[in-house]
Order: C-alpha cells, then sequence, then structure tokens
C-alpha cells in the first residue's frame, strides 16, 4: 500500500474517535444503549462482508468504492473497520465505562500515529518485524497524552499506552484493530485493581 493510500486510510481511521467520544459524551456512559449501537453496527459491517465475499457484483462496487485503502489481506479476510466494532464491543461490555472509552480511542490514536511517523520517518527498523523505533515512540507518546488528559488516573494512562504499543509492535497473529484496545483495557483493568 502505497504512503498516499495508507494515509488516507489512517485520516479515516481516525474518525473511529467517534465512538469513544459518543460513548462518553453523547450517551454519557450509557453501557447498554452504546453495547446495542456497535452490535448494530457490527451486524450490518457482517452483512456487507458476507456480501463483499459471496456476490461477485457486490465485490466489485465495494472494490470500487474502497479499494483505495483496502490492504492486500483484505480482499479475502474481513476489513480493519469490522476488527474496529468487534474489539469496541468486547471493550463495552467487559470494561469499566472509561477503561473501554480510552482504550477504544488509543487503537485510534496510537495505531495512526505508529504509522503515520513511522512510514515518514522511521529510520531504526526492529529486527522482527517491519516496524520503526520512531512509530512505536509515536504510538506511545500519543497515547500517553491522550490517556493523561481523558483519564483521571495518570498509572492507567501510562500503564495503557505502554500496553497498546506493545500490541501495535507486537508478531501475535491477531488484527491491531483487536490487540490494542483490548491490551490496553486488560492493562488498565490490572493497574485499576492496585490503585
Amino acid at each position: 500500500m502505497g504512503r498516499l493510500n495508507e494515509t488516507l486510510r489512517k485520516s479515516i481511521h481516525l474518525s473511529s474517535l467517534l465512538i469513544p467520544f459518543g460513548y462518553r459524551y453523547i450517551l454519557g456512559y450509557n453501557r447498554r444503549v452504546a453495547f446495542v449501537m456497535l452490535l448494530a453496527a457490527l451486524v450490518i459491517s457482517l452483512v456487507i462482508e458476507f456480501n463483499r465475499f459471496w456476490q461477485r457484483s457486490f465485490r466489485k462496487t465495494f472494490h470500487r468504492i474502497f479499494g483505495l485503502i483496502l490492504r492486500k489481506h483484505e480482499l479475502k479476510d474481513f476489513t480493519g473497520a469490522t476488527y474496529l466494532l468487534v474489539a469496541s464491543l468486547l471493550c463495552v461490555a467487559f470494561f469499566d465505562e472509561p477503561i473501554a472509552a480510552v482504550s477504544i480511542a488509543y487503537l485510534s490514536i496510537g495505531d495512526t500515529f505508529a504509522a503515520l511517523i513511522g512510514m515518514n520517518f522511521g529510520k531504526r527498523k526492529f529486527l522482527h518485524n517491519h516496524k520503526s523505533m520512531e512509530g512505536s515512540l509515536a504510538c506511545f507518546v500519543s497515547c500517553a497524552i491522550f490517556g493523561l488528559w481523558w483519564q483521571a488516573n495518570p498509572w492507567q494512562a501510562i500503564v495503557g499506552a505502554l500496553a497498546a504499543t506493545a500490541a501495535e509492535l507486537s508478531n501475535v497473529a491477531l488484527d491491531d484493530n483487536i490487540k490494542i484496545p483490548l491490551a490496553s483495557a486488560l492493562a488498565m483493568t490490572l493497574v485499576s485493581l492496585f490503585i
């Protein structure tokens, strides 16, 4: 995927901040309503995904509209948007409201900054993958700043940012849209048990 396409993809990725901001500021952390809304969005996304897999004409139309921002593996797998909805639904269902919201935001912010900074300024590559030290640092710093602004507890914000960065950097065979929010939510929940 070219730089322009990846930049376009990440700018759209930032729009997923609507989920945590909507959960906090519009729904007032109403878990039940957020869960129903995310479940409905996920069902719609899955209907689109399976139509894309099974119907050639639908697939052509889908690729004509979204082809520029699809990654190679998404041609035969679910898109990142579907994985984002799955992770958001799990976070809302199983984690405290502020933790769920900030962990979803960590995905939108951290993954975007990691990609954009890593792609444009990443010189020091890690040996085990194609990611860069600069991109990982951008992920951590952007998540930490956002988390400190969002969270009341700085320890949770920092540990969550570290977990999000580790998940983004890891070679675990899960989509980043699943790994980042769930890893950061788990880490922040563990911190909340001790503070």
